[in-house]
C-alpha cells in the first residue's frame, strides 16, 4: 500500500464516528430542545429558549460531537449564508473574545459582514434581528469559556445579559449550544438566571477501571473500519490502562492515537494491529524516548503524557 492509499483511508478513520454515552446525551437533549421549539413555533407560542452546555477538557471530543451532531441530523438546514434559512448558526469564539468582536463574527457567520464600525449594543441588535430573518433556532458558540477570559465584572455581566437577551427575545428567541472547557462552568456560575437556562453535559475523563470495555470497542470499531484485526494483547486491562494514560484520559485523544496507531500499522502493510503501533505512534507526538512512552514504561503512570519531548514527569 503506497502512501497515497494510506492517506486516502486515513481520511475515511477520521471521518468515521465512535459513539459514547456522553454523546448520547448532548444528542437526546438536543433533540428535545429542537422538537420543543419547533411544537412552539407550529402553535404560534413565543417563549423563552433554553441551551445546553458541552463542557470538557482539551481533546475530550466535545467540539467533534457538536459538528458531528448537526452534520448527522438529516432535519436540520445548515443553509449558507445565500440560503433564506439557517437553523443552526455554529463558530468559535474569536479572540479577543470582547463582545463587540464576537457580535462582529455572529454577523459574518449570518451572512451579514459589518461595513461600518458599530457600538456593541447596536451590532447585537442586528445579531438579534438576522437570527430572526433566517429563522434560526440554535446559536452554537464553541471555546465559549473564552468570553469570560479577562474581563471586568461589568464586561461579565454585558456578557452574560447578552445571552440571556438572545434567549428571552420576545418575536424570535434563540436556543443556545455553548462547548468549552472546564472554566466555562465558572461563566455559567456567575449568573444563577443564566445557570438555569442550561442543560449541563460534562465529558468525563476516561476511567483505566470503568471504561475498559468502551475502549476496547473503540479499537476494535476502528480497526475493522481499516480491516485490521486487533492483536490479543490490545484487548488485555494493562494496555487499556497505557492508552487511557497516554491519552490524558480524554476519549478525543484516545481516538486520536488510535488512528496514529492503525496508520504505522497501514504503513508497514500489516494485517493485525499491535502494541508497536501505539508505542511508535506516541512517540512521533510526543517525541519522546522509550523511558518517557507509556507504551512502553513499566511506571508509566507517572509520565505527563500531554508534555512534548518527555517534557516532565
Amino acid at each position: 500500500m503506497n502512501n497515497n492509499d494510506v492517506a486516502k483511508r486515513m481520511l475515511a478513520l477520521r471521518a468515521a464516528f465512535a459513539s459514547n454515552p456522553t454523546y448520547a446525551s448532548f444528542q437526546r437533549q438536543f433533540q428535545t430542545l429542537l422538537e420543543r421549539r419547533r411544537f412552539e413555533m407550529d402553535a404560534g407560542v413565543v417563549s423563552e429558549a433554553r441551551g445546553i452546555a458541552l463542557i470538557g477538557a482539551s481533546g475530550s471530543g466535545k467540539t467533534t460531537a457538536v459538528n458531528r451532531l448537526l452534520r448527522s441530523s438529516s432535519d436540520l438546514v445548515l443553509g449558507g449564508i445565500d440560503d433564506i434559512r439557517c437553523d443552526v448558526v455554529s463558530f468559535p469564539v474569536p479572540s479577543p473574545a470582547t463582545l463587540k468582536f464576537v457580535g462582529q463574527t455572529a454577523l459574518h457567520s449570518l451572512g451579514y459582514p459589518l461595513r461600518r464600525d458599530k457600538t456593541a449594543y447596536i451590532i447585537w441588535d442586528m445579531v438579534r434581528e438576522h437570527l430572526h430573518a433566517r429563522r434560526t433556532l440554535f446559536l452554537h458558540l464553541d471555546e465559549a469559556q473564552d468570553l469570560s477570559l479577562h474581563q471586568t465584572p461589568r464586561e461579565m455581566q454585558s456578557v452574560i445579559n447578552t445571552l440571556k437577551s438572545l434567549m428571552q427575545n420576545r418575536s424570535w428567541p434563540v436556543g443556545m449550544i455553548l462547548s468549552g472547557m472546564p472554566a466555562l462552568k465558572n461563566m455559567l456560575n456567575h449568573d444563577p438566571q443564566l445557570a438555569r437556562r442550561f442543560y449541563p453535559i460534562e465529558f468525563p475523563s476516561l476511567n483505566a477501571i470503568n471504561d475498559i470495555e468502551q475502549v476496547f470497542s473503540t479499537i476494535s470499531f476502528y480497526a475493522a473500519k481499516a480491516d485490521l484485526t486487533p492483536a490479543e494483547d490490545l484487548l488485555l486491562p494493562d494496555f487499556a490502562a497505557r492508552l487511557i494514560h497516554a491519552a490524558a484520559g480524554e476519549f478525543g485523544l484516545t481516538i486520536e492515537l488510535i488512528i496514529a496507531a492503525i496508520e504505522r500499522a497501514l504503513l508497514r502493510e500489516a494485517s493485525v494491529l499491535e502494541p508497536r503501533d501505539f508505542r511508535e505512534a506516541f512517540t512521533l507526538r510526543s517525541g519522546c524516548v522509550d523511558g518517557l512512552n507509556p507504551f512502553v514504561a513499566e511506571d508509566f503512570e507517572r509520565i505527563d503524557s500531554r508534555k512534548l519531548l518527555g517534557g516532565g514527569i
